[in-house]
């Protein structure tokens, strides 16, 4: 930002200004004497008041407080949540400008980082989801006791303080209508919840996964030591009001900071797994299992990434970073061998279980990062022709990516979930890859996230 407009401007000033285009995060992006403006809430085509909320020296963040003009982008009937609590950033935008603007954040990043030939790209339009609300198949909920009161729901945006929910717009009703029900179990039985002030309390978070296609659902204790207070009584509590829970656990994470799942979990009651069934694929999911969020719109994303692979008898077939086995799995009878490699250990059994559960012979299963599994294969003459990568947001490694250079497998297809990561890891495919098409997926509606699927063919 240059010194005048430094000097210009304080927290709270305000200014007129017109949203341009959508950030990756959801935000509407604005510029003031030519200083980039990103305002939560706001759609391209809104003029407003902008009030500044923060200056940095590139860029000034501001917040809405008035809307002169609306946007023809604009959905009216937006829940009050909306300003609450994530997993709701496009919430005030009309659906199908919703899958628009999705396809706009992928440019936009290709556009940053410009990979081979990007002008040139074809980006076919976002595939919609079936449903645009009550889609997402499970639930992380932090619990607390917060003045002597049982909150429990999600964090409002951008601090620690907990929104207690009974509704979500994006959750299935039977995960919220349990999710209820287990937090006047714990107020009934008065069990101790985690108290962030006092740092006392065992019970931390309530995690809730839902099957689809069965009706179930599998239920989750984080809990801050490895006593569970009163477990008898929980699971005959939870049986009598709740039947659709099939499966009850315990994860042990004593850390106040970092990740959600600490290393052990016990099952407590019931069945060891919950049960889905993906494109006609039955599989077994452990709580820690990870599964594409949205049931239905995965068999359409799988769909769409077979036929951008094009398998045949004869491909052996690489699932990088294939979790549980999903799609090897649903491949598995149109390929000729399936070598799948994922770094969670719980991963690679449930794999080999689902496998088995589902009569695939032709599946092989790995421990161990892809970038160094990968190699090691080769080194034994397994030489793959067909090759699915589906990383984690942070995209490929550098040394997988070297390792598919060197060996240009003919078929290569990329499941990305980070438009960013996709389009500098393209910066480095385009060398020996070209291009035939992006087709952006819409997984998580009311959200500016989106699921890319890249098909590649050797240059």
């Amino acid at each position: 930002m240059n010194n005048n407009i430094t000097e210009e401007l304080k927290i709270g000033d305000r200014f007129p200004l017109t949203i341009k285009r959508i950030g990756i995060n959801g935000e509407g992006i604005g510029f003031f004497k030519h200083v980039i403006v990103f305002v939560p809430s706001a759609v391209p085509e809104d003029v407003i008041v902008c009030e500044v909320v923060d200056l940095h020296p590139r860029f000034i963040n501001g917040k809405i407080h008035k809307i002169r003009t609306r946007s023809p982008y604009r959905n009216e009937d937006v829940t009050p949540l909306a300003s609450q609590v994530g997993g709701l950033e496009f919430a005030h935008i009309k659906y199908e400008d919703q899958l628009k603007f999705k396809a706009d954040i992928l440019k936009e990043s290709l556009e940053k980082y410009k990979p081979h030939a990007y002008e040139h790209y074809t980006i076919k339009p976002t595939v919609p989801s079936p449903q645009q609300e009550k889609y997402r198949n499970k639930a992380q909920f932090p619990i607390q006791l917060v003045d002597g009161k049982i909150k429990c729901g999600l964090y409002k945006n951008g601090t620690q303080e907990l929104v207690d929910l009974t509704e979500m717009p994006t959750q299935m009703d039977l995960t919220m209508t349990a999710m209820r029900k287990i937090v006047q179990i714990i107020e009934d039985l008065g069990l101790p919840v985690y108290d962030p002030k006092a740092k006392s309390g065992i019970l931390s978070m309530i995690i809730i996964r839902q099957s689809v296609e069965f009706n179930q659902l599998q239920v989750t204790f984080v809990t801050r030591s490895p006593k569970f207070l009163k477990e008898r009584q929980v699971i005959e509590a939870i049986n009598k009001e709740i039947p659709e829970v099939c499966s009850i656990s315990q994860n042990i994470n004593l850390q106040d900071q970092g990740p959600v799942w600490g290393d052990e979990t016990k099952l407590l009651w019931g069945d060891q797994y919950l049960k889905e069934d993906i494109n006609g694929s039955i599989f077994n999911l452990s709580p820690r299992a990870f599964l594409q969020l949205n049931s239905l719109q995965t068999d359409k994303l799988y769909d769409l990434a077979t036929k951008a692979l094009n398998p045949s008898k004869d491909d052996i077939l690489l699932d990088a970073y294939c979790g549980v086995g999903t799609i090897g799995i649903t491949l598995a009878d149109q390929v000729k061998k399936v070598y799948g490699i994922e770094i969670i250990p719980e991963a690679i059994e449930d794999a080999k279980k689902n496998a088995e559960l589902n009569d695939v012979d032709n599946a092989e299963y790995f421990v161990g990062s892809v970038d160094e599994v990968y190699p090691k294969l080769l080194a034994q003459d397994i030489d793959p022709t067909a090759l699915i990568v589906d990383p984690p947001r942070v995209g490929l490694d550098d040394k997988l990516i070297q390792t598919i250079l060197n060996n240009r497998p003919e078929k290569l297809v990329y499941i990305s979930c980070n438009p960013s990561t996709l389009a500098k890891d393209l910066t480095a495919l385009t060398r020996k890859y070209r291009v035939d098409y992006l087709q952006p997926v819409d997984m998580f509606p009311q959200t500016p996230h989106v699921e890319t699927i890249v098909k590649f063919s050797r240059r």
